[in-house]
């Protein structure tokens, strides 16, 4: 990679060699070399930066004692590590070396360089998801290590069947991607779509599973993420063991799953620790929060600008008198207000949690107070914008949020500028974009379109575990039984 950089600058050194490509390491002030042994015959090479130098002390002198050395395989049996290997490929030394990797040498012979892991380990532990966090189930979510994500799915999922590719990618940072699912019930063509994928993407930094996540969508334009983004090491094991692939980033607290659809953006997790009734309840409640979210501001724009006719009396009666002051028409009343709550949600995600918390709530209740105090909105309208933003949080996965904080500005334009009309246009164009994506290849607006009624056991409504026999349809699962079905149903009706 680096003799790729290299050749298009002019004053590049020549690296054909394995010294060649020390000396250019050498201009680096945290590369180091330490030489061991009888006449120094043995010669250690690291950057200070990313190994951990204890493990040079205890794990690599005392085996360097009066012993003679006649190659580099010897010091390799010698030592009781694992991950060790012997190469002369001068880029597999140079990933090496970059990744926290000690390359060792003899005196007279430097075409084969042994290589001992001695990574220095920076990584948090384990803690309780920050984004996803339910009152019910597990408290752990993941962090920044690929192999301690790796580590968190193979607890859960105790098969051999279980596989994992590692992939690099990034021109530059070389990020380590690995990708997850189970072999006999993940379907190939999904495993060689997100493969072939991200092996083909052209880009110098991977720094987050989210850039992946732009660059393998089916529909990078689109404010609909097509891929599931979770924290949580028990959502990702589920997605796995319905059919799905997981794609782990190094270097990422979050991990994406795929295929997906819509509805599953409005399930938690924690609908699944609770009773079927409850969990059903409170996800039809979510979806209805985004609807009112997303239409409440636009509908009163459309009402008061084309159609106050259809406002009952007595409700018109409050809304004129809360409205007779204020100066500005419906459109900018509640464009003044939606871009404050904008700003007050912004200011709070980028201060300290604890500002960031007072600044949500003192803020909100100054700046509304003053607003309705100074004519500048009515307090109706307040109540509305409120409760649209109290509903947007509903939402359980941060990204789909996002995207219905978006949305509400394209409705409010169309509704003023021809009322329900306007609506209903933007429901068409909204309503055409969803059939038109998808996850992988797969529909995302499944199972609605197209129709796939029994996966409908697991979208609005979330049926018990007894009838839910079998794996989603759109994923194409090779094994698509979860349970025996009549079995299972046999045992209930004994109890009952």
């Amino acid at each position: 990679m680096l003799r790729r950089l290299w050749k298009k600058t002019n004053h590049s050194p020549s690296i054909e060699s394995f010294q060649d490509l020390i000396t250019f390491m050498r201009e680096s002030d945290d590369f180091k070399q330490l030489r061991f042994g009888n006449n120094s015959a043995i010669t250690v090479y690291y950057y200070q930066s990313l190994i951990n130098t204890e493990k040079i002390k205890t794990n690599l002198l005392p085996y360097f004692q009066d012993l003679s050395i006649h190659n580099v395989q010897e010091i390799k049996n010698i030592l009781p590590f694992d991950e060790t290997e012997v190469t002369s490929d001068l880029g597999a030394i140079e990933e090496k070396i970059l990744s926290g990797f000690i390359a060792i040498t003899l005196k007279d012979d430097d075409q084969q360089v042994l290589l001992m892991p001695a990574k220095f380990e920076t990584d948090r532990n384990v803690d309780m998801p920050e984004i996803e966090f339910s009152v019910i189930g597990p408290k752990i979510a993941f962090i920044e290590d690929l192999h301690t994500n790796v580590n968190l799915i193979r607890k859960r999922i105790k098969l051999p069947h279980l596989q994992m590719k590692l992939l690099k990618v990034g021109k530059v940072t070389k990020t380590s991607v690995a990708i997850m699912y189970i072999d006999g019930i993940a379907n190939q063509e999904n495993i060689d779509t997100i493969i072939q994928r991200i092996k083909d993407i052209e880009y110098d930094q991977i720094i987050d599973s989210s850039f992946i996540g732009q660059m393998i969508a089916d529909n990078s334009t689109s404010p609909f993420p097509q891929l599931m983004d979770t924290e949580r090491p028990d959502r990702v094991t589920s997605a796995i063991i319905e059919g799905k692939i997981a794609i782990i980033c190094d270097g990422s607290p979050h991990v994406l799953t795929g295929p997906t659809t819509l509805v599953e953006f409005f399930a938690s997790y924690e609908d699944y620790f609770l009773t079927w009734p409850l969990a059903t309840a409170f996800r039809i409640i979510r979806i209805f929060a985004v609807m009112f979210s997303v239409l409440v501001t636009p509908l009163y724009i459309a009402v008061l600008t084309y159609h106050y006719h259809v406002v009952p009396i007595d409700l018109l009666g409050t809304i004129i008198s809360s409205r007779k002051d204020i100066p500005f028409p419906p459109i900018l009343e509640v464009l003044i207000l939606e871009l404050t709550i904008e700003l007050l949600r912004e200011a709070g995600a980028r201060l300290p949690m604890k500002i960031g918390q007072t600044i949500g709530i003192v803020g909100g209740i100054v700046i509304g107070t003053a607003a309705v105090e100074a004519g500048i909105t009515s307090n109706v309208l307040l109540i509305l914008v409120a409760l649209a933003a109290l509903a947007s949080f509903t939402t359980p996965i941060y990204r789909i949020g996002n995207t219905i904080r978006l949305l509400r500005f394209p409705f409010i334009i169309l509704a003023q500028m021809w009322g329900i009309i306007g609506l209903a246009l933007a429901i068409m164009f909204l309503v055409t974009h969803l059939l038109r994506l998808t996850s992988l290849g797969r529909p995302f607006t499944e199972p609605f379109y197209p129709p796939r009624w029994p996966d409908l056991k697991d979208a609005f409504v979330r049926l018990p575990f007894s009838v839910q026999g079998k794996r989603p349809i759109f994923t194409s699962s090779i094994d698509k039984n979860r349970i025996q079905l009549k079995r299972t149903l046999a045992k209930e009706g004994k109890r009952k």
